[in-house]
């Protein structure tokens, strides 16, 4: 499983992960990215690290999970 933490203070809310990654990350009422769960399979993983790599505040982290 991935977890994705997301720096509200560095995200600026380019919303380019959002372009990459519709189905797992959007933005908030605040303009800000947020993860549209709070697991992720592995079989997401190529999807979400392009999603945190597109990202120009490097505001997004990926951190694998036990569960």
């Amino acid at each position: 499983m991935i977890r994705v933490h997301v720096d509200l203070d560095l995200c600026q809310g380019f919303a380019n992960c959002v372009m990459v990654a519709p189905d797992l990350v959007d933005l908030d009422a605040n303009g800000k990215a947020v993860a549209l769960r709070e697991t992720f399979p592995d079989t997401d993983e190529g999807e979400l690290r392009e999603a945190a790599e597109s990202c120009p505040a490097v505001a997004i982290r990926l951190e694998r999970s036990a569960r």
